[in-house]
């Protein structure tokens, strides 16, 4: 079975939407700031891009706040380089016990395994909704950027939302393209907090045991 090459097909996507001057809309789930900064770059040329920040992943409450002000403080600042098509922001709500709730009996999974995935779909569901409510053409996400992670594997959660909910998914796979090595870089230009855990409680507890 041959690999899809996601970023192929974006690309292909792109040159459709430019050859029939169209610029659909995008929310565009945000896992943080670093992340999201080489995605709005690239897609803030050919969609109007809203970014949807929902993490109810994120431990302790002081990081969700960190992490929350610097996505806003980036899309401020980004707004005024004057990109073509300006970037908005929605920020979600942080309603912890939903993700306790939905990891339930996946707590012992290693990082990367099963609770990550009902995480993805936790974050990718709610995002598939707003969507919906809101008309979006699309809906994407960040989390395709991370080296650590599987666009695949994301790509796949990402189309079986979409079938349930009945809103086109944008299939990603940021990393390509040096896209995380640039979304360092302007980590760096825009001098941004940068975690060094993914998020979640037992992320954080791993961190600290490698520490």
């Amino acid at each position: 079975m041959n690999k899809i090459n996601y970023q192929k097909e974006l690309d292909k996507l792109i040159q459709t939407l430019c050859k029939e001057k169209t610029v659909p809309t995008l929310l565009l789930h945000s896992c943080c700031a670093p992340c999201s900064s080489y995605c709005i770059e690239y897609l803030s040329q050919y969609f109007k891009i809203t970014v949807f920040y929902y993490n109810p992943n994120l431990y302790p409450d002081e990081e969700y706040e960190k992490r929350v002000k610097e996505q806003v403080n980036f899309i401020d600042r980004f707004n005024q380089t004057d990109p073509v098509f300006p970037i908005k922001v929605i920020s979600g709500d942080f309603d912890k016990e939903s993700f306790y709730d939905f990891i339930k009996g996946y707590e012992g999974e290693p990082e990367g395994g099963a609770r990550c995935g009902r995480c993805f779909r936790l974050r990718m569901s709610k995002t598939a909704q707003m969507a919906k409510e809101g008309k979006f053409d699309y809906f994407a996400t960040t989390l395709t950027i991370s080296p650590l992670k599987n666009a695949e594997f994301i790509n796949g959660i990402g189309c079986e939302i979409a079938d349930e909910a009945g809103v086109d998914y944008l299939c990603t796979d940021f990393k390509k393209k040096n896209g995380y090595k640039r979304s360092v870089e302007l980590s760096k230009e825009y001098d941004m907090y940068r975690q060094d855990y993914c998020g979640c409680v037992y992320s954080y507890k791993e961190r600290m045991e490698r520490r």
